[in-house]
């Protein structure tokens, strides 16, 4: 999951009273996020409002909702070009819609998957899901073909650009989501030490702002049947 800052500069005049509309700033800060990855190659369905998933929990007097979408089944885990689950990940698309009138705030928002046995686990960095990309020795060894009878080199040649992109572009941005609007991005966890993903787990959000107002938490069951994924808006 990352994080988006610029800067903006403003005239002398701005203290004298008057406020910059946030909505501003935040559409400005979603543009932003936009061209950072237009050139990158991943392109995944386009997201639904998120109340029509099937995993999803609607907040009504906050008028928002965030939707999860796990890649359990290959037609979903088929948008990535590597398997991620094979190195011990578990990607999960997330979706939130807003629909009110004020800009959701994200720069504070925390996740966690949360197993039945209360074992919690935040999304993996960009710099956790290189090394293991590169390093993959922890990773899943089911299928580990044809072991030489002689030690080899354990050295590992870098990733490609395009891999990088993949996962680097998939990650969710903690941009402002506008009123009236839908952000959606992937996180991974690592569960490989959990052998998961497991029956009761659960995606624990909290540190969602609407402006200066932070609204209640989402806790939401992972355990709900595969469905058909949503046809778009």
């Amino acid at each position: 999951m990352k994080t988006v800052v610029v800067q903006t500069l403003q005239p002398d005049s701005y203290n004298r009273g008057v406020k910059t509309p946030r909505i501003g700033i935040a559409a400005f800060l979603a543009l932003i996020a936009t061209l950072m990855f237009a050139e990158k190659h991943f392109n995944p369905p386009p997201a639904a409002q998120a109340s029509t998933y099937p995993i999803h929990e609607t907040h009504k007097n906050e008028n928002v909702t965030i939707a999860v979408d796990p890649c359990d089944t290959p037609e979903k885990a088929g948008v990535f070009k590597v398997n991620y689950k094979g190195y011990g990940f578990y990607p999960v698309r997330l979706i939130i819609s807003n629909d009110s009138d004020q800009t959701l705030m994200l720069q504070n928002l925390k996740i966690e998957y949360i197993t039945a046995q209360k074992d919690k686990v935040e999304p993996a960095s960009d710099a956790d899901i290189y090394r293991r990309l590169v390093r993959p020795s922890k990773a899943n060894n089911s299928d580990p073909g044809i072991k030489l009878p002689f030690p080899v080199g354990k050295k590992k040649q870098p990733i490609s650009k395009e891999v990088r992109d993949e996962y680097e572009s998939a990650q969710f941005l903690t941009v402002p989501v506008t009123p009236h609007s839908t952000n959606s991005g992937y996180i991974f966890f690592d569960l490989m030490d959990l052998n998961g993903p497991h029956p009761g787990a659960h995606l624990y959000l909290t540190g969602i702002k609407a402006e200066s107002q932070e609204l209640f938490y989402f806790d939401i069951p992972l355990d709900k049947p595969p469905q058909d994924t949503p046809s778009e808006k």
